[in-house]
């Protein structure tokens, strides 16, 4: 049988993890172990893990704080599995998910795969409105794990990430810790060669964010990732990365056009009127509930705002930096 490594790293969410381990503690699948990674927490889960010591193989490591990315490689390097499983600690999972992932790998191995995420029927309904905005073809959250929306090679996220011990070998783990660290670890695992999939079945439902400030920040982040992406692969960046920015601009702009050009200030408006009208009708159809379509038109426009904002602060960076400059510095705190 495959032995499974579940790493999670962790940074003051015991609760959070709890739950996961709840989840772990119940697979259908038992051949695995877990390897939790305290990152520097000061709230740290070391008792919450200790509850867990009977009922699933756990194994607890506390290292510095360094960022996400080198707490996975901590647990590259301690782990005796042949197949590593990536999953955050604010998931939740199905009993069923190693089987289902095990299953795949039977029928038809990869050395990469990644799952999508959702959302849980006891998540709040800003939660669910946060999920919706992530993963709505009406935001940048279309191509997470919809294969029909996908564009591309699947580069697998490490909130739901799994890939063979071969690769981690290959790569030599996660290049940087922060800034897009598991894009970037996913198109050097694809460019050594190897084959990545997405197993729809797969599926986390992920807790994320529970206020729009917080998710601001978030995508923010994120959209800062997305130049530091470039910096390593300039290719990777395309016209529809840039779509967040040119939103939240064309947003932002429409009041002035009532002073310089009045038809286009109308125009804007019946533009921004029809893109709320579908967000609004697309969230309704999706999560049935007037509540959570309203939260996720306003989810929407946080997410696309914050990744526009921090896409031109990396960006306006990035054009009067050295070319050779890598944002390889350590995460203080988890942006995710």
């Amino acid at each position: 049988m495959r032995k499974y490594s579940v790493i999670i790293p962790v940074y003051n969410r015991p609760d959070e993890l709890r739950e996961l381990l709840e989840c772990l503690a119940v697979q259908t699948y038992k051949y695995f172990e877990v390897i939790i990674v305290e990152d520097g927490s000061k709230d740290t889960a070391e008792e919450v893990v200790s509850l867990f010591q009977d009922r699933v193989d756990v194994h607890y490591f506390f290292k510095p704080n360094g960022g996400q990315g080198f707490a996975r490689n901590h647990g590259f390097e301690r782990a005796s599995g042949d197949y590593f499983i990536l999953l955050d600690s604010d998931a939740l999972i199905e009993e069923n998910y190693l089987t289902v992932v095990n299953h795949k790998l039977e029928t038809d191995y990869v050395d990469l795969y990644g799952g999508p995420d959702t959302d849980h029927p006891s998540f709040s309904p800003i939660q669910k409105a946060i999920s919706y905005s992530m993963t709505s073809v009406f935001t940048t959250g279309g191509i997470r794990g919809k294969k029909s929306n996908m564009g591309g090679t699947f580069h697998p996220r490490s909130f739901n990430m799994g890939l063979s011990r071969k690769v981690w070998e290959a790569t030599g783990g996660f290049l940087t810790s922060r800034m897009g660290e598991d894009i970037l670890f996913s198109i050097a695992a694809i460019r050594l060669g190897f084959k990545s999939a997405l197993i729809p079945e797969a599926f986390i439902y992920h807790k994320r964010r529970t206020e729009f400030a917080q998710f601001f920040r978030q995508l923010k982040f994120f959209g800062r990732a997305r130049i530091n992406i470039a910096r390593f692969y300039p290719d990777e960046l395309k016209l529809v990365h840039t779509f967040p920015l040119l939103f939240t601009l064309a947003v932002t702009s429409i009041p002035f056009w009532f002073f310089i050009f009045e038809p286009f200030f109308y125009l804007g408006l019946i533009g921004l009127a029809t893109y709320v009208a579908l967000l609004f009708i697309d969230a309704l159809r999706t999560t049935k509930d007037l509540r959570v379509a309203y939260l996720g038109v306003c989810a929407a426009f946080v997410q696309l705002f914050g990744y526009g904002t921090g896409f031109l602060q990396e960006g306006w960076k990035r054009i009067w930096e050295k070319k050779s400059h890598r944002e390889t510095g350590a995460a203080i705190e988890y942006p995710s």
